[in-house]
């Protein structure tokens, strides 16, 4: 139980009116989910304003409510806090109430464009191949300590109050480490869902074009991103450290962001700490070579791709910064390392041609993944994809001429579009396709399904089918609501339509 006043330590009131004493008994921003003796934050959502909902939280026993814009009268009894930053009031409040549990638990968490949440996952699991217990939090996967578990929530990365739960149950199953996606809009000064999370690690993967309906910019995009670094700190006696890619052009504004000490990577040659060398890859493996601190480390992975070598490269880095042990320890462990659901997911029904699932949704993913299965398809590389809608609009025609540039043919479809008009998206990808014939080698079929069923239907013995974009996700939204999805069932059905139905 924490008094009113506990939770207001850290924040910056600019009036208060009620008693400071009150017992609370939780943090809510949601109105439905405010009980007794909760405080009640008026956040402004992506769609609805908070402060609208400040009666009815009021209505079901909210004992204070801390608010920026404007509060109804309210009883005596319920104390009005008013700050200029709801959600900065309730990543302090979260973490107070929580008592702060990234001062007690290691945090590391991995940002950038792409690779985040394959980077969380292999990290998290290479900790526990270790012999140490770790959790984790990424866009797929939820882990307090026990097995991987599927994200729950809506959003990649949780609102505040949730984060701080998540760690502190973390914390209760003797967690010894949280390995932690961070993404550009939960590190964002915008919402500060990340704000009061003490790093005590960093990793930086990777820059690109994404989120710029919401950043603004892709200054105030990297700006954001940097904010991870900016975070580290020494609370828990681990690190701090920070990991970067040597070989991206935005490193050096990971670097300058953080007094922490910095360690590069590098696949491309680069000067850095880690270097990758050697890579030699198999339809079955991938062997490449670290060579760190003067000695060439051996490495065996059984995930494809060289981009999945880099994420894995930085995991063994990460472990052994946060470990102290020598980075060996970790790659003696790397053949066991499986990809997170929906990330470079095959699916075997007996057919004669690959089919393919990935998340890849960005045009740095779309000009990572392409190159690799454009070398390892014998015939046609047959690609569906779309784009979100209300989304980044400028990354459309990108994605699009990637597509033509390394397949034979493309089926563009439903992503998310959300309020959008469906074919309008699809259109501006298509603009990026122009060495692409409608009809012929250019498919524009809005339904997903109908997109994979025809992609399937003009596969042939030695083609791959790639369905791009949705990997783990579990629906499609439109402008009516969501949908359920889930891209790797889809295609078994659709497979076992067409006469295959066995390994």
């Amino acid at each position: 139980m924490h008094r009113l006043s506990d939770l207001l330590t850290d924040l910056s009131t600019q009036s208060c009116r009620g008693p400071l004493d009150t017992a609370v008994r939780g943090i809510s921003f949601d109105s439905r989910r405010t009980e007794p003796g909760f405080v009640f934050f008026a956040i402004q959502g992506e769609h609805v304003d908070g402060h609208s909902f400040i009666p009815d939280a009021v209505k079901r026993g909210a004992c204070a409510v801390v608010y920026s814009d404007s509060c109804p009268p309210l009883p005596d009894s319920v104390t009005a806090v008013h700050v200029s930053d709801v959600r900065l009031a309730l990543s302090h409040a979260a973490s107070a109430w929580s008592g702060h549990p990234s001062r007690q638990i290691p945090c590391i968490g991995v940002t950038g464009t792409d690779g985040k949440s394959t980077t969380v996952h292999l990290l998290w699991q290479l900790l526990n191949l270790a012999g140490y217990k770790a959790g984790c939090v990424s866009t797929v996967h939820l882990s307090t300590g026990g097995g991987a578990d599927k994200n729950p929530f809506r959003q990649s990365t949780p609102e505040a109050p949730e984060i701080h739960r998540i760690l502190t149950e973390m914390i209760e199953a003797n967690c010894q480490f949280a390995v932690v996606e961070a993404t550009s809009h939960g590190l964002s000064d915008k919402t500060n869902r990340l704000r009061d999370v003490h790093w005590a690690g960093a990793v930086f993967t990777n820059l690109g074009h994404e989120h710029l309906e919401f950043h603004g910019s892709f200054e105030n995009y990297r700006h954001d991103k940097c904010n991870l670094f900016r975070g580290l700190s020494e609370t828990t006696g681990v690190g701090p450290f920070g990991i970067v890619n040597s070989d991206d052009p935005s490193e050096s504004w990971f670097r300058r962001s953080t007094q922490a000490r910095t360690y590069g990577i590098s696949m491309a040659g680069a000067e850095s700490d880690l270097k990758i060398q050697d890579i030699r890859e198999s339809a079955e493996q991938t062997r490449f070579s670290l060579k760190y601190k003067g000695e060439h480390i051996p490495c065996t992975i059984r995930i494809p791709g060289r981009y999945n070598v880099f994420n894995t490269s930085a995991a063994l880095l990460a472990g052994s910064l946060a470990t102290g042990e020598p980075i060996e320890n970790f790659a003696r462990h790397a053949g066991q390392l499986r990809a997170p659901t929906g990330r470079m997911d095959e699916v075997k029904a007996g057919q004669p041609y690959r089919v393919i699932v990935d998340f890849a949704h960005t045009p740095g993913s779309f000009e990572t993944v392409l190159p690799m299965l454009r070398t390892t398809t014998e015939r046609k590389l047959i690609i569906v994809f779309g784009s979100a809608g209300e989304r980044d609009t400028a990354k459309r025609p990108m994605q699009g001429s990637i597509a033509d540039a390394y397949t034979d043919m493309v089926f563009l479809t439903d992503e998310d579009p959300r309020g959008e008009d469906r074919e309008a998206i699809l259109r501006e990808i298509a603009a990026g396709c122009t060495g692409k014939i409608e009809g012929r080698t250019l498919f524009l079929i809005p339904d997903r399904r109908d997109a994979i069923r025809t992609a399937f239907e003009s596969a042939e013995p030695g083609d791959t089918v790639a369905l791009l974009g949705k990997g783990h996700e579990s629906s499609i939204i439109y402008d009516t609501g969501s949908v359920p999805w889930n891209e790797r069932d889809v295609a078994c059905s659709i497979l076992s339509e067409l006469g295959y139905d066995h390994e």
